[in-house]
């Protein structure tokens, strides 16, 4: 018995200094939420974080500047256009664009069409562009020219995107 003693004191005395030492660890602040090595946050301040990264990446969206000019024009921005006989205006990919007056036809580049949102068709290269209907342009080399059998001055043509508007010479037209 006297055996089972002496082992049994060593053993509890140590018990009790290792449950003293944790106890006293947690009172530390060691392990508690709330200091520096566990910071705490609130609700309102992950939302203004994340209200500041949506801010920042639809900056970086949106351009900065409008158009500078009817030849090169660019942006979010819709920007109306004088379209003269002879001018080819050609947009950029992701742009759109509608005819308000006169006859146009379609300019591409290779045999795809350009979609006309408004009737749900692809106009083919060199058919004609309705009024007022909504052309979308999925790249680039793609655009409208006045039709050479029609007499017509100046037709006004709204872009929203960007664009270069050309001479019959290949001359890039500036304001």
């Amino acid at each position: 018995m006297k055996k089972w003693k002496k082992v049994g004191t060593p053993v509890a005395l140590a018990a009790i200094l290792l449950t003293g030492y944790a106890a006293y660890s947690q009172a530390d602040g060691a392990t508690q939420p709330g200091n520096v090595d566990d910071p705490l946050i609130t609700k309102s301040y992950v939302d203004q974080q994340l209200q500041q990264l949506v801010q920042k990446e639809v900056a970086k969206q949106i351009p900065s500047t409008p158009p500078t000019s009817p030849g090169t024009g660019g942006g979010l921005m819709t920007s109306v256009v004088e379209l003269k006989a002879g001018q080819t205006l050609t947009l950029n990919a992701g742009s759109e664009l509608i005819v308000r007056n006169g006859k146009t036809l379609t300019v591409s580049s290779d045999d795809n069409g350009i979609p006309d949102v408004t009737a749900g068709i692809d106009v083919a290269p060199n058919a004609p562009v309705q009024i007022n209907h909504l052309l979308m342009f999925p790249r680039e080399g793609r655009g409208i020219k006045p039709d050479p059998r029609v007499k017509q001055d100046i037709i006004f043509v709204m872009v929203r995107g960007g664009f270069k508007l050309t001479n019959a010479d290949g001359s890039i037209v500036t304001p």
